[in-house]
């Protein structure tokens, strides 16, 4: 390390070891400035500064020469300083430093003149291009006159070459003195392109500001294909447009608008100037901005931005970024953008891959570079090709452009890590010189005096902050002048201090035209101006910017800053030795390195200081009365750098007058430089009015602006009194100029809101396209046409064809408004453009006017005005295909209106009663019979009073041809009021029952369907309409609209708020038609709870009458208690079941509710009492005939009468063959009440079970003591159901009796039996436990135990509907069959016949005052042996045949002979098992004998089935004569375990089978769910395959690669196409223009018709490639693999110009394109690598 390399300052704190490294001087080149041979006073030195400095020395050429003799105003090339010759002939980059006023401009005009000049002497020579040069400036106005005054030199040059002829040819050079601002005037009369891309060489040197340039680059980015590119490039490439300034946000807009806006205690004492400047310097354009996706630092980077490089906010950053967070938050609510967004959008996109389109140029120089932001360099960077063509000059000690924040130093280590950092691959490779960096120290301006003390700001700048400003030499003037004078003193006397304005009392004080008073802000200068007046230039600093004045008053600087004197005293810190008597140790100086960031705001109040200082050339005063200017006094005073002037001086001594000229000049001057109100005041002094009301035309403008959208109305009313101002500008002024007048008047009536007289103005600009446009904006259509007619020739081809297509949407929307002019040349013209936009209206008054009544009935159907359209078609009624298309639009409008569930009067008010007439007029003949069955099912839902009977058979039409949804409908009417069926007829009721069951049927078929909206109809039906991307809407009113949707997570049903997704859809309709069904089924309940005919009445049907007034029983009597009546009442139980079955279906969770469990024990036990009567005469299952009922099936569940309710579904259960399910039901295995077991823990109902299946050995045991077992504990039973349990055991005792003996064919030869008792195949088992004689003993006392009961009353039997009566136990005890048993037993057993006798016989009454019943009288009268007679006595009023006579054929037993009258049917079988088989219904029998587990039917063994001989010896396991006599309890033989059915064990084969069995069957079922879950977009790809696949084997479609895409990704495309034409078929029907020309005005008329024309376009292709790709066309037979290649392609780009997405359609096109267009890679095959160890590297 060299000792240089070493060389450091000592340590700020002794002791410390921190080392601040150390900086060498910078060589300084020594100006020599000759001090005056003689003293000279001040005018004296004024006049010399102005001879030596002021003007320009220049060569004596003939150039000159020729100049003077043409009198031509032209510039001439001067002399320049060794310097800045330097500067000019520097071959490489180079960067050019120097304070205001050095000559910065000039050496870099200079040097463009050169290298142009050069290239004009040698082009004609050789052959080389024009040099592409670029001046950018931030000020317009600078630009403009940096290129005035090249194009003067430029002009002074090449007249050294003209003869005397060709200059008195020459005519001087007009000066352009008009008031226009420079940025008014368009781009496109400065002879620039609109795009950077369109420049050529003749555009070339190009001087421009950075907005141009940014604007011209944006313009060609919009163009990219990069969507992200052309959104960003919309921020700010129409920034000239009136509309559009409002969006950009500068310091203005930023100070106006947004400043008032941000929190106070974030904006409190700081300068929104400073603070916008540090937003966009260096939050937003700094280059470490670069580094962040969003274009800005974020909040920790921006916080440790070292203090001494950024000192400005060095301790209040987290406050400043709190502001920038708010003023983001702002813009982006209010769609706005600043230069900072601009330039990183710019710079995204070019560093993002695309690239800049046109020229790249070769030498470009950057004027007043710190004016940009530091991103800024980067761009204008990109685009230059010569990386030794840059020339960037400035000074950062006068930045004073809000918004700019860097060093140069920053801006040469960006650019040269630009160079060759990540961004070189953009520029050119080569090896470069490195830069120059040149300093420019003399200063043209002022003189020494004003510039030394300027100086010497800047040395405390970089005494204090060295890092926050360029490090220049020390500045020069090129003579001596007087020192600034510092007024100060009067502390609070402000009596003096006005006077010091004012001069002495009676006179007025007025500065002259080149003397300007400078304050810090608006507010200061306005609170001077209320105190003198106006007495002359009043500026503030910001507006001083790039100003020079003679004389500049200061005043007030260090009053109006917002740093206390404690701050502004650390400038004491700079002062060596003794100042004002005072050494530097009295003066109480802070230390600075204690405290930095205390005092960062000096820095930027030290700034602002230099450039106030810097405005004036000759003399500077600075006023202050504030303790705050004395550390700079004292500063000044100590370098002998100031005049002090005491308080007693006024300032008329230093006022200078001016001419008339020299104010117009000045104004016109402070005009170009936008100071409005100083040109305001300088015309005034000139006495030129019509500049003054041009000028105040302009301040009123930027008044306008200046205001902000934050209050529109008040700046509408601003922007329309500029307006007027330049109207009346206008007016005055004579020639073109005049023409821009207008033009700003137009801009202004835009920001006003006025689109008439904006229009107005625009057109007397002569500013046709822009009249136009602004006309149509106004919606005044007529002026838009005439402008469009006189003026089409001065307006572009395509804005003239977008304002014509935009007449013509307005004018052909409209009814009732005419066009001024003929819109269209022909008819046809017409007609296509009507079309294309979807005009309907108007196309339909065209049609019609030419007879086309199709035509313009379809197009009032599609306008969907059907009542139109059936009109018009009904005009040509001898048209088929008119009518048909009547029927079907009025069809399809009264089904939309009038669907399911809405009421009937709405048939007959508004526009279904409309419907209706029109119904009439339609011709019946060519309409089919489903069209003319559904006009008249609405004309006959329509009348008055409902015509049921016709509704019905329409139903029943629609029914057999399976129009459900039609039959639906007619049942929906008839039922929706219940007729009174009270007192109905059974085959009344049953009718009614029959047509309710279709209709709940029907709607339980919607509630079980897995996707019941899938059916047209049913969408039809319930008003659904299906919209594309599968998604549906209700109609309003409808049945569906009064349910809220079905609430879904599901990303893809969130498409469309508006509309149901096929899910919700479904889910709504299904739930909606449940609790219909559930209401309608709940009413029919109610209704048959009250009908009669559902219970009869026992005392009526056996007495013949009723003494109970208000008996809710049918009264039927005896004799017509017939089979076909039993069957009836069977049929309406087993159909109400039914009934109830689907809405139980529907609602699964409603069989648990406790309610619904007592409906359905209620109906089981209606059911049971239907098939098990409670009397004999009203039948019972031997009149069992299913042909004429339909069955109903149930599971039996728990109720409060859990016994009955379980003995009954025991005994149904074997009505219907299904008792084997009892044996697993939870009744059995899981709900067992203690109180049904029996010693020993035997469950009673498993013997209940057992007995009536009879399919066991001892069914007939456990019978015995199941009923046993409730008898004698007195458990609550149903009566009825009681004694048919009983009856049910009697039955197998009589017949196993018969068995037992005689074993044989004829066992039942000659017995008498009810037909019930013989009607199940398993009571003819043999099986039975026969053997046990004392457990049949046992069987005949449960009878005689109930009679006894009986006879004497028990609380716990009960009967429905009624209370036990005496009369009802009558009943019953007659019922009780053992006058039968007694009968029937076999001849010895004596015993128990006699004990039958005996207990029927005790029956008798000894008490003549109280009768035996007649019911069962004779029974007691009667001996045993004639009890047959007795039975046959009471039978013969019953209209039901019920007992059987026996008799078997062949055999050789005795068979009685029975009376005719006797009404005994007898009955020969030839085999037993043919018993069942011929006396039951063939339902009964076979649902009896299907039962897997029951054993085929055998005789026991020893039983022959042949016949026997006459006589039989008796069983020898029984002895006959003591058979029948009790002997005490017997032994349960169930007590121990039932005979299980004995386990069979499985082969491995037959294992093996049941398993594949089992995997088939779960395939099949896996694969009906998933067809029947599949969405609609499956079933739609499905319907497309079967189509390709059916017509590839129609047509023999030959096997090759084709058929591979054709089977295979075709239906995927075409599904995609078929999803898209929906969508853009749905868009165009929504996008009807002269609807939303209704409601939403004229101002979307462009935006709609582009649409509609592009949607009509995109949908024609749609069309076209569905009909070419279609399955069957003639395209596939080609098999051109490319050409099916290519429609992919074009299938591709019209679904990318349909706005929105299909769900499915881009999936479904991806499939097609990945498997039709995209290249297969073949997978290379890994190379194995080389060996090379043993190659000799010497060796060639």
């Amino acid at each position: 390390m060299t000792p240089k390399c070493i060389y450091r300052n000592k340590p700020v704190f002794p002791g410390s070891k921190v080392y601040v490294p150390a900086v060498f001087p910078r060589e300084i080149h020594d100006v020599v400035v000759e001090p005056p041979p003689l003293p000279l006073g001040d005018q004296e030195m004024d006049q010399l500064h102005s001879f030596l400095v002021l003007d320009k020395y220049v060569t004596f050429s003939q150039a000159l020469l020729n100049g003077l003799i043409a009198k031509n105003d032209v510039e001439h090339v001067f002399e320049l300083t060794l310097q800045e010759r330097k500067i000019i002939e520097c071959t490489t980059s180079c960067y050019v430093l120097g304070r205001s006023g050095t000559g910065k401009t000039t050496t870099m005009l200079f040097k463009m003149l050169g290298i142009q000049r050069a290239w004009q002497l040698n082009s004609e020579d050789f052959d080389i291009p024009r040099p592409k040069q670029i001046f950018v400036t931030k000020s317009r106005m600078l630009a403009k006159k940096v290129e005035e005054y090249f194009v003067k030199l430029l002009q002074s040059l090449s007249l050294a070459g003209c003869t005397l002829e060709e200059l008195a040819r020459l005519q001087s050079r007009h000066v352009d003195r008009r008031l226009i601002d420079d940025d008014d005037v368009p781009d496109t009369q400065s002879g620039i392109p609109q795009r950077y891309s369109e420049l050529e060489e003749r555009h070339f040197p190009l001087f421009l500001t950075f907005d141009q340039l940014a604007r011209m680059i944006a313009v060609d980015i919009s163009d990219a294909d990069h969507p992200e590119a052309k959104r960003i490039a919309k921020l700010f490439m129409h920034s000239r447009d009136p509309e559009a300034l409002d969006t950009f946000v500068s310091y203005e807009v930023f100070v106006n608008s947004y400043w008032p806006h941000f929190p106070q205690r974030l904006t409190k004492g700081r300068d929104p100037w400073l603070v916008f400047g540090e937003i966009m310097g260096i939050i937003k354009g700094s280059e470490k901005s670069l580094e962040f996706d969003g274009g800005t630092l974020d909040k920790n980077t921006y916080c440790n931005l070292p203090p001494r490089s950024n000192p400005t906010f060095s301790g209040q950053r987290e406050v400043v970024y709190a502001i920038y967070e708010a003023y983001s938050k702002l813009k982006r609510q209010r769609q706005h953008h600043d230069v900072a967004d601009r330039t990183h959008a710019i710079l995204k996109t070019l560093l993002g891959g695309t690239s800049l389109k046109g020229p790249q140029v070769d030498f470009l120089y950057v004027d007043e570079a710190q004016d940009n932001l530091l991103i800024d360099a980067l761009l204008l960077r990109l685009l230059c090709n010569n990386p030794e063509g840059l020339f960037w000059a400035g000074d950062t000690a006068q930045t004073i452009s809000a918004g700019s924040s860097f060093r140069f130093n920053d801006l040469k280590a960006f650019i040269y890590r630009v160079e060759v950092g990540h961004t070189a691959h953009i520029l050119r490779e080569r090896a470069v010189s490195p830069p120059e960096s040149f300093q420019l120290a003399i200063n043209y301006r002022s003189h020494g005096g004003i510039v030394n003390c300027a100086h010497s700001v800047i040395e405390l700048i970089s005494h204090f902050w060295p890092n926050s400003i360029d490090h220049l030499q020390p500045e020069h003037g090129i003579i001596d002048g007087s020192k600034p004078v510092f007024f100060m003193g009067w502390g609070k006397d402000t009596t003096h201090y006005q006077q010091f304005f004012v001069g002495a009392p009676g006179s007025h004080i007025e500065f002259g035209a080149q003397q300007c008073i400078l304050v810090r802000n608006e507010r200061a200068k306005e609170k001077l101006q209320q105190q003198v007046g106006e007495i002359g230039l009043i500026m503030t600093l910001y507006e001083s910017k790039g100003l020079e004045f003679n004389d500049v008053l200061l005043y007030n600087f260090f009053e109006d800053s917002n740093v206390d004197l404690s701050r502004w005293r650390v400038v004491l810190a700079a002062i060596d030795g003794v100042v004002g008597g005072h050494n530097r140790s009295q003066l109480h100086v802070p230390t600075f390195e204690r405290d930095e960031s205390r005092y960062a705001a000096i820095c930027s109040e030290l700034k602002l200081l230099y450039v106030g200082l810097t405005r004036a050339r000759k003399r500077l005063w600075i006023v202050d009365k504030s303790d705050k200017a004395e550390p700079m006094k004292l500063f000044w005073s100590s370098r002998s750098q100031i005049q002090n002037c005491a308080p007693g001086t006024d300032i008329s001594h230093f006022v200078v007058s001016s001419t008339a000229e020299e104010w117009a000049e000045s104004g016109r001057s402070l005009f170009q430089h936008k100071r409005y109100t100083q040109a305001i005041h300088c015309f005034g002094r000139a006495n030129m009015p019509r500049e003054v009301r041009i000028a105040k035309a302009y301040h009123f403008r930027e008044v306008a602006r200046s205001i902000g959208i934050a209050l529109p109305t008040e700046q509408q009313r601003a922007f329309a009194k500029a307006a007027e101002a330049f109207i009346t500008c206008a007016s005055e002024t004579p020639g073109r100029e005049k023409l821009q007048y207008y033009r700003t008047a137009a801009e202004c009536y835009i920001g006003a809101a006025n689109d008439c007289k904006a229009a107005d103005a625009y057109l007397n600009a002569e500013e046709y396209e822009l009249a136009a446009k602004r006309y149509r904006k106004a919606g005044i259509f007529n002026k838009t046409v005439d402008v469009l007619k006189f003026h089409s020739e001065k307006i572009s081809r395509d804005c003239s064809e977008e304002l014509l297509i935009v007449c013509r949407l307005y004018y052909c929307s409209k009814d009732d408004e005419t066009p001024p002019s003929s819109l269209f040349r022909s008819v046809e013209e017409e007609l296509e453009f009507l079309d294309t936009y979807g005009l309907d209206v108007a196309l339909v008054v065209l049609y019609e006017s030419h007879g086309k009544y199709v035509e313009a009935g379809e197009l009032h159907s599609a306008e969907d005005r059907p009542l139109d359209a059936i009109r018009v078609f009904l005009m040509d009624k001898t048209n088929q295909h008119a009518v048909r298309r009547a029927a079907d639009i009025l069809l399809e409008c009264l089904w939309k209106l009038c669907s399911f569930g809405v009421a009937r009067q709405e048939l007959r008010n508004g526009i279904p009663k409309t419907l209706i007439s029109l119904s009439h007029q339609l011709p019946l003949d060519p309409l089919s019979l489903r069209a003319r069955d559904e006009i008249k099912m609405f004309q006959t839902a329509a009348v008055e009073e409902l015509d049921r009977a016709t509704l019905e058979a329409l139903a029943e039409s629609f029914t057999k041809r399976d129009e459900k949804p039609a039959a639906l409908w007619c049942l929906n009417h008839v039922f929706s009021r219940l007729p009174q069926l009270f007192s109905a007829t059974l085959e009344d009721f049953a009718h009614f029952l029959r047509k309710f069951y279709t209709y709940s049927h029907l709607l339980y078929i919607i509630t079980s369907h897995s996707d019941p909206v899938g059916g047209c109809g049913v969408r039809r039906l319930f008003g659904i309409t299906q919209l594309p991307d599968d998604q549906y809407e209700v109609q309003p009113g409808s049945f569906i609209s009064a349910t809220p949707r079905a609430v879904s997570t599901d990303d893809d049903e969130k498409i469309n708020p508006s509309a149901y997704t096929h899910g919700q859809i479904t889910a709504a309709l299904k739930e909606r038609v449940r609790l219909h069904l559930r209401y309608q089924v709940n009413a029919e309940t109610r209704l048959c709870n009250n009908a009669k005919v559902f219970s009869q009445c026992l005392l009526h049907a056996i007495n013949g009458s009723c003494n109970y007034l208000g008996c809710k029983q049918q009264h039927v009597s005896l004799s017509s208690l017939d089979s076909t009546q039993y069957n009836a009442r069977v049929g309406i139980h087993l159909q109400q079941m039914r009934i109830l079955q689907l809405v139980y279906s529907a609602f699964p969770e409603m069989r648990e509710w406790n309610s619904i469990k007592g409906e359905i024990a209620d109906w089981i036990a209606h059911l049971y009492e239907a098939f098990f009567p409670p009397f004999r005469a009203q039948g019972s299952l031997g009149n069992l005939n299913w042909a004429s009922i339909q069955e109903a099936r149930d599971e039996p569940l728990y109720s409060a009468n859990f016994l009955t309710d379980i003995l009954r579904l025991i005994k149904l259960s074997s009505a219907f063959g299904e008792s084997d399910a009892l044996q697993n039901a939870n009744c059995v295995l899981r709900y067992r009440p203690g109180m049904l077991f029996r010693p020993p823990g035997r469950y009673i109902v498993a013997d209940m079970i057992n007995s009536v299946q009879s399919f066991t050995e001892f069914s007939i045991s456990a019978g015995v003591f199941g009923l046993r077992h409730i008898i004698r504990n007195n458990l609550e039973v149903n009566l009825s159901v009681l004694c048919d349990c009983i009856e049910e055991l009697l039955s197998a005792y009589v017949i196993t009796l018969r068995f037992g003996n005689n074993p044989g064919v004829d066992s039942l030869h000659d017995v008498v039996l009810p037909r019930s008792w013989l009607i199940r195949s398993s009571k003819l088992d043999a099986r039975k436990d026969a053997g046990y004689g004392l457990t049949m003993q046992k069987a005949g006392f449960v009878p005689l135990e109930l009679w006894a009961i009986l006879t004497f009353g028990a609380e716990n039997l009960w009967l429905m509907h009624t209370n036990v009566t005496p009369f009802h136990r009558s009943i019953f005890i007659a019922r009780i069959m053992l006058c039968l048993a007694s009968y029937n037993c076999p001849p010895y057993w004596v015993g128990l016949k006699a004990k039958v006798s005996n207990i029927i016989a005790s029956l008798r009454s000894n008490d003549t005052t109280r009768l035996v019943p007649s019911v069962y009288r004779k029974y007691t009268e009667a001996a045993y042996e004639h009890y047959l007679r007795v039975i046959v006595t009471y039978d013969e009023k019953h209209a039901i045949p019920n007992l059987v006579h026996l008799v078997c054929k062949g055999t050789r037993l005795r068979t009685s002979n029975f009376a005719t009258a006797w009404r005994i049917e007898r009955f020969s079988y030839n085999r037993l098992e043919e018993i069942p088989a011929r006396l039951a219904s063939p339902l009964i029998a076979a649902r009896s004998s299907l039962r897997v587990e029951a054993p085929a039917f055998e005789p026991r063994p020893g039983i022959s089935s042949q016949p026997k001989p006459d006589h039989v010896d008796p069983s020898p396991s029984i002895e006959p004569a003591k058979a029948h006599e009790p002997t005490g309890d017997v032994e349960d033989p169930l007590s121990d375990n039932d005979q299980d059915v004995p386990s069979v064990a499985a082969t491995d084969k037959e294992k093996s089978a049941a398993r594949l069995i089992q995997r088939i069957y779960r395939q099949h079922r896996q694969k009906q769910k998933r067809r029947l879950e599949r969405s609609s977009l499956e079933a739609e790809r499905s319907a497309i395959f079967v189509a390709c696949l059916k017509h590839a084997q129609t047509s023999g479609f030959a096997q090759g690669f084709y058929r591979l895409p054709y089977l295979g990704p075709l239906p995927h495309l075409l599904l995609a196409l078929k999803k898209g034409v929906n969508i853009a078929t749905f868009v165009k029907a929504t996008t009807k223009i002269p609807g939303l020309l209704l409601k939403e005005g004229h101002e979307r008329l462009e935006e709609l018709g582009r649409q509609r024309s592009e949607i009509s376009s995109t949908l024609k292709q749609g069309h076209d490639l569905l009909k070419k790709l279609s399955p069957d066309s003639q395209f596939h037979k080609n098999r051109d693999i490319g050409a099916l290649k290519d429609a992919v392609l074009r299938v591709k780009e019209v679904l990318h110009r349909i706005p929105g997405s299909a769900r499915g359609a881009p999936e479904e096109l991806d499939i097609a394109y990945k498997a039709i267009v995209s290249e297969k890679q073949a997978r290379q095959k890994e190379k194995p690598s080389l060996n090379v160890e043993d190659l000799n590297p010497y060796e060639y």
